[in-house]
C-alpha cells in the first residue's frame, strides 16, 4: 500500500520549519516505476522564486559509493576479475608487500579492512593525486582486517583505484561505460558540472574562499583535491536516475540495456556479511536504521543530505534528496526526518 502523500509533506514540511535544510525531493516506487514523489522548499533561500524541482540535480556525497564504486566492483565480480576473498596483494602490485595487500576487497566491502578512518589526504600527502594514492596504498593499516567493523571513506577511495587498475579506466569513464549509459541514467556524473547544469544544482555548505554556497562543484574536500573524481564522492544526479537504478536492484528486466552486475552481485551485497560484528553491514550497503536485518530494507546515505533505500522483500524502493549541508554539518533534525521518512514509507 503507498503510504499518504499528505503525511510525507506533513514529515518535509516540519524539516524546512526546523531549518534542516532549504527544500527536498523524494519518491518512492516499485520495479513498474514511481508510486508517489514530490518536492517541498526552495533550492536556495536567497532565490525565492527558485522552488525545488523533480529534476534539481544534487550532489549526491557518499552515495557515490554505491552509484560508481559498489556497482563496478560488481561488473569487475560477474566478469570473474575480482575475487572478494584473495588478498589484494595478489591481484595488485602497487599494494604486494605492503599492509593492505592482507586486506581484501570483502573486507573493503564491509568496513573490516582496518583502513584509516579519518582522510586528511592533503595533511598526509600534499595535493598531488599520483602522491595521494601512493600513499593511501602504502600506508599502515588502523587494525588487522576483520577485526572490526569501522566506516570509512578509505574503503571506497582503495576500492575505487582497484576498479581503476582492474578495468584499464578511470573511475568516471568505467561507470558512464558500465553503469549508467546502460541504465540511460543520463543526468548521472562527476562534478564540476557544466554551467547549464550548475544552475539546475542544490547549493550546498558555503565555500570560505569565495564566500558562496558551493553549486556544481563536490562538497567534499577530498572528491576537490582529486579533480572532481574519486571514490568517495563526487557524483551529481537526480531523482528519476536514481528511481531507474533502484528500480533495477528489484527487477533487471525493467533495464532496456543490461549494466555491468546483474541480480547475482544485488543479492549477493543485499545479505549480512559481518556476522555478529556490530554495526551489521552488507556488501557498502547497511540495513535501515530502526530496521531488523531480517526486515531486508537496505539504505546508504550522503552526507549532503541524501539517502536510498531499497528492500528486495516487499518490492519497494525510495529516495530522499536534500541539501542540508546548505544550513548545517549538524546530523539532527535530518536523522529524524529521514527515520520518519522510511517509516512512512517501510513501516
Amino acid at each position: 500500500m503507498t503510504p499518504s502523500t499528505d503525511r510525507i509533506h506533513r514529515l518535509l514540511e516540519v524539516g524546512l520549519r526546523d531549518k534542516a535544510y532549504p527544500g527536498a525531493v523524494w519518491a518512492l516506487g516499485d520495479a513498474a516505476g514511481a508510486l508517489a514523489s514530490g518536492t517541498v522548499g526552495l533550492l536556495d533561500p536567497h532565490r525565492p522564486e527558485a522552488a525545488m524541482r523533480l529534476d534539481t540535480v544534487f550532489d549526491v556525497a557518499s552515495l557515490t559509493k554505491i552509484l560508481a564504486v559498489w556497482s563496478t566492483v560488481g561488473t569487475l565480480w560477474e566478469d570473474g576479475r575480482l575475487l572478494l576473498d584473495e588478498p589484494l596483494g595478489g591481484l595488485w602490485p602497487e599494494v604486494n608487500g605492503h599492509p593492505l595487500g592482507k586486506a581484501t576487497a570483502r573486507n573493503l566491502l564491509t568496513h573490516t579492512a582496518g583502513v584509516p578512518l579519518r582522510a586528511q589526504l592533503r595533511n598526509l600527502y600534499c595535493a598531488d593525486p599520483a602522491a595521494i594514492r601512493t600513499g593511501v596504498l602504502h600506508e599502515a593499516l588502523h587494525r588487522q582486517p576483520g577485526e572490526a567493523v569501522e566506516y570509512t571513506d578509505r574503503a571506497a577511495l582503495i576500492l575505487g583505484y582497484l576498479a581503476e587498475h582492474l578495468s584499464g579506466r578511470s573511475l568516471d569513464q568505467l561507470a558512464a561505460a558500465r553503469i549508467w549509459a546502460p541504465l540511460g541514467m543520463t543526468s548521472t556524473r562527476f562534478g564540476p558540472l557544466p554551467a547549464e547544469l550548475a544552475t539546475r544544482a542544490a547549493p550546498t555548505e558555503l565555500d570560505q574562499d569565495t564566500g558562496t554556497h558551493l553549486q556544481g562543484t563536490a562538497h567534499d574536500f577530498s572528491a576537490r583535491l582529486l579533480g572532481g573524481v574519486c571514490g568517495i564522492a563526487g557524483v551529481f544526479s537526480v531523482l528519476d536516475d536514481l528511481a531507474v537504478f533502484l528500480r533495477y536492484l528489484l527487477d533487471p528486466a525493467t533495464a532496456t540495456h543490461r549494466p555491468g552486475f546483474g541480480p547475482e552481485w544485488t543479492e549477493e551485497s543485499l545479505t549480512v556479511h559481518t556476522g555478529s560484528m556490530e554495526p551489521v553491514r552488507g556488501l557498502f550497503w547497511h540495513p535501515a536504521p530502526g530496521t531488523d536485518p531480517a526486515d531486508r530494507t537496505w539504505a546508504h546515505y550522503g552526507f549532503t543530505g541524501t539517502a536510498m533505500w531499497v528492500s528486495p522483500k516487499i518490492g519497494v524502493w525510495a529516495v530522499l534528496l536534500t541539501n542540508k549541508l546548505y544550513f548545517t554539518r549538524d546530523r539532527e533534525p535530518l536523522t529524524s526526518i529521514r527515520n520518519g521518512f522510511r517509516e512512512l514509507v517501510f513501516g
